[in-house]
């Protein structure tokens, strides 16, 4: 099977317990709606990607991490795009849910998926006790503060930014999380895969920084310039667009470098650099240098 299907099977799966009757029926249908469609859902693909290299002998364990990991990140796009963070309009190409469905629902929906994923886990715990402890643990680290994606939304709030404090969590915290589950999903020790996450997650936030810069909404599917709207610290205007793309070959390559060894690990290695490298608009690229 493949591991989109994976995924998507075990977070409709999640979605639809929460959606057991009696249950109210505008908050259910958000549920659904906040996490379809499912977007390039790469951290689930990482941590399935990361299990599978390390042997992957609890497939339904490593489902059930990719699913509470994905439901989490969809609660954390639920709540950024609400009026008192981002105030973002649509998300994936449709309006967002607190557009769709009124804020106080939005909130609820982002709150549900948080409880769920955790919940998703508990479910799966008898399947290997001692994994499942540690994978909540992970999860809840890089979900709350100090150094999970809570944390991520909090420094924005600060009079002074501590930039890689920032970055690690708000974009760092769930690719961490998603190579750390995974080789506890397969029974590995997790620390060792940290800075592999690490790193993707300074990848793909240079990344996001130079889409967010040089991509318009119908491209991105959601507003663009949002960095520059908010004056958030970005690669871009740092670095300069060249700057910026050179900036996330470096890091990618040393996120390629800093994978453990394991039985998949060229398998892996190249996985992350096809992912990592669709993340990068073309026009950086070919833009002029100075521009």
């Amino acid at each position: 099977m493949r591991l989109s299907d994976r995924i998507d099977l075990a977070v409709t799966h999640a979605v639809r317990i929460g959606q057991a009757h009696p249950a109210p029926s505008r908050l259910s249908a958000a549920l659904h709606y906040a996490v379809t469609p499912g977007g390039a859902r790469i951290r689930p693909t990482i941590l399935l990607s990361v299990a599978m290299a390390c042997g992957d002998d609890r497939p339904a364990l490593s489902d059930a991490a990719a699913a509470a990991l994905e439901v989490i990140h969809c609660a954390s796009l639920v709540h950024d795009d609400l009026p008192c963070f981002d105030d973002a309009d649509t998300r994936r190409g449709k309006p967002a849910v607190h557009r769709a469905f009124g804020q106080p629902i939005a909130v609820l929906t982002g709150d549900s998926l948080i409880v769920m994923g955790f919940q998703v886990l508990a479910r799966a715990a008898h399947l290997a006790p001692d994994r499942a402890m540690a994978l909540i643990d992970v999860l809840a680290t890089r979900t709350g503060m100090p150094f999970g994606i809570c944390a991520g939304q909090g420094w924005e709030g600060e009079a002074e930014i501590d930039l890689a404090a920032y970055h690690r969590a708000k974009t760092g915290a769930l690719f961490i999380a998603a190579t750390q589950m995974g080789a506890i999903a397969a029974g590995q020790d997790g620390a060792p895969w940290a800075e592999l996450g690490d790193r993707i997650g300074e990848a793909f936030q240079v990344a996001d920084d130079l889409r967010d810069a040089l991509c318009d909404d119908a491209e991105l599917g959601k507003p663009a310039g949002q960095d520059d709207l908010h004056g958030r610290p970005n690669a871009v205007a740092q670095l300069g667009i060249h700057g910026a793309v050179a900036r996330f070959d470096d890091v990618l390559s040393a996120a390629i470098s800093s994978i453990p060894a394991c039985p998949g690990e060229a398998a892996l290695a190249q996985m992350v650099r096809t992912y990592a490298d669709r993340l990068v608009p073309a026009v950086a690229r070919t833009a002029i240098p100075g521009e």
